[in-house]
């Protein structure tokens, strides 16, 4: 079973997010990472990132904040 790094990058301003997201990914031990966000484009900016760094993407929305779950392909 993978283990999961979830980084909370909620109440932070662009481009805060996508740096904390930057870092997760980079340092990932683990196959799936997680982002906590809290605004639509926090999420955008974060899940496009990712994607640029070949990691696939999928989100879920809960009471306005987003969680971006990225999984290494």
């Amino acid at each position: 079973m993978a283990s999961e790094t979830t980084v909370d990058a909620r109440g932070l301003s662009c481009p805060q997010p996508v740096l904390e997201t930057k870092k997760a990914l980079d340092k990932a031990s683990s196959d799936v990472v997680s982002i906590l966000v809290d605004t639509e484009t926090a999420r955008n900016n974060v899940e496009r990132f990712g994607k640029s760094k070949g990691w696939s993407a999928t989100w879920e929305e809960q009471n306005g904040e987003y969680k971006v779950t990225f999984s290494r392909k």
